[in-house]
């Protein structure tokens, strides 16, 4: 793995530019379970039709495909693509009679019965991290922003680590694991995030002179042979040019991801506007951090968050507008962005419809129904 080129990839990245990647899980349609079909999927757009298969990819386990928009030069252009790409995918699904859910997990399917796909990559992480690769069953939703510059980048990362936990309780959908209620938010997070080496809130490097020599450390002591082995929830991709915020859970409805995508999109670009003015604050211990991370993995927007600079608490509800605030002048730098932010989460909506006397199962039909209308549109089976 060469580092070396890293810098010169940033410096000439293109400011603001958008890719968006979101994880489905590939179900069977009577029974709801995770079914292994990736590669039937995977074939059969290749055959016939070439633009969605060189959207698609696979994902770890052979029971999950993901859409990615690529390269959009402004978000509306990326939301176009994903769109386009995620419609054709749902059509793909309904011929070869399977269904796409999009929660942060899968209630019940078992982790030992899934497979890992078979590419170079996933058989490396497999070797590699065993257990911790079997269990992670997961989904979630990822956006790119472009930012040129690399020191640039760097504390665009740094002052995004202490917004993590805000967009993760705003995005929290996975209440349910290995057939019970979790009793959190987002477990999700906790079987990823809390698993995975180098994964969830990184340290705040300063420089991308420091961010390098951690990266050549890794390098240098065989500790990674890719940078895709750096999972933290926020990273600079070294190929793109971009910052990747990889902290949401996938989301059940096309209009909740889409307005998560946006907000996440205005985030990075506010932070590389008071980068720019020389505003930005100085980044919060992670320890810190992880307070708030924990909340929102527990609690979501029904607990209480606690503002760092003020060492304060408030409750995890105000966190939409308090984000809008702070993004107000990149959302109309960018062209009025306006995310549409729901009034719960995935997991209260789930949550409340199980106290109200559904039963799991049912609980998570809604869920899957609700992303096969709002995702494909009417006429795809539910």
């Amino acid at each position: 793995m060469d580092t070396a080129g890293i810098r010169e990839v940033f410096e000439t990245s293109e400011d603001f530019t958008v890719g968006i990647e979101e994880e489905f899980g590939i179900l069977d349609p009577g029974t709801r379970s995770l079914a292994q079909r990736f590669e039937e999927l995977r074939d059969a757009a290749q055959a016939t039709d070439q633009v969605l298969s060189e959207s698609i990819a696979g994902e770890l386990i052979s029971s999950e495909i993901e859409i990615r928009s690529g390269r959009g030069t402004t978000l509306a252009d990326a939301l176009a693509r994903q769109r386009d790409f995620r419609s054709r995918l749902f059509r793909l699904a309904a011929d070869h009679d399977v269904l796409l859910a999009a929660t942060g997990t899968h209630p019940w399917s078992p982790w030992q019965e899934q497979k890992i796909i078979d590419t170079e990559h996933y058989r490396r992480v497999e070797d590699g991290l065993k257990y911790v690769a079997w269990r992670n069953n997961t989904f979630s939703a990822h956006v790119h922003v472009g930012v040129r510059g690399a020191d640039r980048a760097i504390a665009v990362c740094d002052r995004l680590r202490a917004v993590l936990p805000d967009v993760l309780a705003l995005s929290a959908n996975s209440p349910f694991l290995d057939g019970r209620e979790s009793g959190l938010h987002s477990v999700r997070s906790q079987i990823f995030t809390k698993s995975f080496p180098r994964c969830g809130v990184p340290d705040a490097f300063g420089s991308f002179a420091a961010y390098k020599e951690y990266v050549d450390f890794l390098v240098r002591t065989n500790s990674i042979v890719e940078p895709t082995q750096l999972w933290w929830s926020v990273r600079p991709h070294h190929s793109f040019g971009t910052v990747e915020v990889r902290i949401c859970d996938a989301q059940t409805t096309a209009e909740e991801s889409t307005s998560l995508m946006s907000l996440m999109v205005a985030c990075v670009a506010q932070a590389a506007f008071d980068y720019d003015e020389g505003v930005l604050p100085e980044p919060p211990p992670r320890r810190l951090i992880e307070e708030n991370f924990w909340r929102a993995i527990r609690h979501g927007l029904d607990g209480r968050m606690i503002d760092l600079e003020r060492a304060e608490e408030y409750p995890a509800a105000a966190l939409g507008d308090r984000l809008l605030a702070w993004t107000a002048p990149a959302r109309l730098a960018l062209g009025g962005i306006e995310p549409t932010l729901p009034g719960e989460n995935g997991a209260q909506r789930q949550r409340r419809a199980l106290e109200s006397g559904a039963s799991m199962e049912e609980v998570y039909a809604a869920e899957v129904a609700a992303t096969q209308q709002s995702y494909a549109g009417e006429g795809v089976r539910t």
